[in-house]
């Protein structure tokens, strides 16, 4: 795997690691009701739905580092970067659009670049 796709998936671990954390600790914060857009209230009221979300966003990104640190690990990389694509394009879909752009999108550059390398789909 070259040094591109190595930092493309990186990114889209770091940022699932950051929805896991907005999602888990910070959902009922002023700063999380800001990045959210959500009222103190819904908040309040969503904060376990929004804990379980994040513990799946910690998921994805504990599935693509250990794809990435193991040997043969490109089976795990394809199959969580397919999972975040999938949930990226379901939640544009029905929840925000913007979704597409800050999960999908870099898990589908990531899966390109993926796919390009010289290892693709070998383990």
């Amino acid at each position: 795997m070259n040094l591109l796709t190595t930092i493309a998936i990186s990114i889209v671990i770091l940022l699932h690691g950051l929805f896991m954390v907005l999602e888990m600790f910070m959902w009922n914060t002023a700063y999380g009701r800001k990045v959210f857009g959500l009222k103190e209230d819904f908040a309040r009221q969503s904060a376990t739905l929004a804990a379980n979300q994040g513990l799946y966003n910690g998921f994805l990104a504990a599935g693509l580092l250990w794809g990435l640190v193991s040997t043969g690990g490109n089976d795990a990389l394809v199959f969580f970067l397919g999972c975040i694509i999938i949930a990226g394009i379901y939640g544009a879909v029905t929840a925000n659009r913007s979704i597409l752009f800050l999960q999908a999108l870099p898990a589908a550059i990531a899966m390109a670049l993926l796919l390009l390398s010289n290892e693709g789909l070998t383990s």
